[in-house]
């Protein structure tokens, strides 16, 4: 097997930096490029309008999202991934694509378009649900759940298109199509794509927003209106560009032949897995247990993060319209932070070992993490100081909050992300596409259901507690958490490192060898 860049041109050494990318790959990475970038759009147009709608809710508020991640998305996330891997065994890549996006295009047209605008047909009176919850306190945040339902299944659909559509859908197709050394290049150049629709979204997000520009009306229901309008053209187009790619682009050798690939020919030889074998096989595999391990640390402590941070959202911004608004500006700003990382995590990626490029996070998380725990834990104690800036401690707690989150998931894009990713393109195509469902899918909710279920177990268990009542508990998890998370990295580093530093025939071993 050739380099992947035998006789070609090398680029100059700006370009190395900025653009490694040869003109004749545009065709293949320019589409691929603009269909992660309008998932990456309506993923955080929808991502801001789940909390916006739960967290601001009648009778809720942050504390709901740990029983809803828990409860509701969790059994959603399995089901679907139950779903999808029987389908994987009936249906090509292609139709596989199109059956796993399009339903979630048509529910979010239907929630924006018929579903809100006729509410009062779905939830029960606010008086009436608060009876309850004064009847069950232990049990508050589960009837806040069922009270506001229609709310929730948007909640747990939002999350199911990050799972499903970004970490599965996308990535699934990028590592079918592209070599190792090829992704060295290319995914960064993705990750950047993602970060300019994080800038387009957070703009648009608060554009609609803002209730001075809105028609006479209910606020909230207009934004929704054309919020969710944009989520349904975005899908669509995603859906235009990826046939394209299949009828024009697929077809070409030089930007996909599958006899290149990893595992080509035992991909050949190999009939498909029954859905039994293949849990069973996911399951036994040590390699794809280290990248679940990356996946739920990274979900439970960010969860725990961020659980904390957005209950004292709620309190300084009890309107949907003005949480929206600020998350859309927090969006922004996550985005031009996420640029930035994107230039030294490229570089990054180029110039250092996988390891050394997947340990930034956890230890970037570990320490902001820890300090925005002791803010909140002792920011009582610092009135005095806080006071001298003009600032409440409220507003203090919300602007430091938003400071660790962004600059954790713009490392998370940078880094985090596309380390995972090139850790998936070694293995064969069944476990690339079952393997990285259950990882993923599964991997992923177990993150954030873990964080949520240890949460909502402490509010079962001290009924009435707020977020800052439990807070000390939740940040000795946290660094627990963060430490398994370092651990697993060094784990799997050993064995990506020596695939992809390793000659073509090394690069091909069968994942079992690792």
């Amino acid at each position: 097997m050739k380099t992947e860049s035998a006789g070609r041109p090398q680029f100059s050494p700006l370009r190395r930096i900025f653009f490694p990318i040869y003109t004749y790959e545009l065709k293949k990475v320019v589409p691929m490029a603009f269909i992660f970038f309008f998932i990456l759009t309506n993923y955080t147009l929808l991502r801001n309008v789940k909390d916006s709608l739960v967290v601001t809710a009648p009778n809720s508020g942050a504390e709901a999202l740990s029983f809803l991640k828990l409860f509701c998305v969790t059994p959603a996330a399995i089901l679907f991934l139950l779903v999808y891997a029987k389908a994987s065994n009936i249906l090509s890549n292609e139709k596989l694509f199109y059956a796993t996006i399009l339903p979630f295009v048509f529910f979010f047209g239907l929630f924006g378009f018929a579903i809100y605008p006729c509410l009062g047909y779905f939830h029960p009176n606010p008086a009436t649900v608060a009876a309850w919850q004064l009847a069950a306190p232990r049990f508050r945040w589960v009837i806040a759940i069922l009270g506001n339902w229609t709310y929730s299944l948007f909640y747990v659909m939002a999350e199911l298109w990050g799972s499903a559509i970004i970490s599965l859908s996308f990535w699934q197709f990028a590592n079918q199509i592209t070599k190792i050394g090829e992704a060295k290049r290319h995914y960064a150049f993705f990750g950047f794509m993602a970060q300019a629709a994080l800038l387009f979204s957070g703009t648009l997000g608060e554009h609609f927003s803002r209730t001075d520009i809105r028609a006479e009306g209910d606020p909230w229901g207009n934004s929704l209106y054309w919020l969710m309008g944009m989520v349904v053209l975005f899908g669509l187009s995603i859906v235009l560009i990826y046939r394209w790619m299949y009828r024009n682009v697929l077809t070409d050798m030089r930007f996909y032949d599958p006899s290149e690939l990893p595992m080509a020919g035992a991909r050949k030889k190999k009939p498909k897995m029954s859905l039994s074998q293949s849990f069973r096989t996911i399951f036994t595999s040590p390699y794809l247990g280290l990248i679940a391990l990356l996946v739920i640390s990274y979900g439970v402590s960010i969860n725990f993060v961020e659980g904390v941070w957005k209950s004292q959202l709620k309190l300084r911004y009890p309107n949907p319209n003005a949480y929206t608004a600020f998350m859309s500006r927090f969006t922004f700003v996550t985005g031009i932070a996420s640029m930035v990382m994107m230039f030294v995590g490229s570089n990054v990626l180029r110039l250092f070992r996988w390891t050394t490029a997947a340990v930034i996070t956890p230890i970037l998380l570990l320490l902001l993490g820890g300090l925005f725990f002791v803010f909140v834990l002792f920011r009582h104690n610092l009135e005095g100081w806080i006071g001298n800036f003009g600032m409440s401690t409220l507003a203090m707690a919300v602007i430091f909050g938003a400071a660790v989150v962004i600059l954790v998931k713009s490392t998370k894009y940078a880094l985090f992300d596309l380390t995972k990713e090139m850790a998936y393109i070694p293995l064969d195509e069944e476990m690339k596409v079952k393997g990285k469902a259950v990882v993923d899918v599964l991997g992923g909710r177990l993150g954030k259901s873990g964080g949520a279920g240890i949460q909502a177990l402490l509010f079962l268990l001290m009924p009435g507690a707020s977020y800052f009542q439990i807070a000390p508990y939740v940040a000795g998890f946290f660094v627990l958490t963060c430490a398994i998370w370092m651990l697993a990295v060094k784990g799997l580093g050993r064995r990506v490192e020596s695939i992809s530093g390793g000659t073509g025939n090394a690069a091909r071993r069968k994942e079992k060898t690792v």
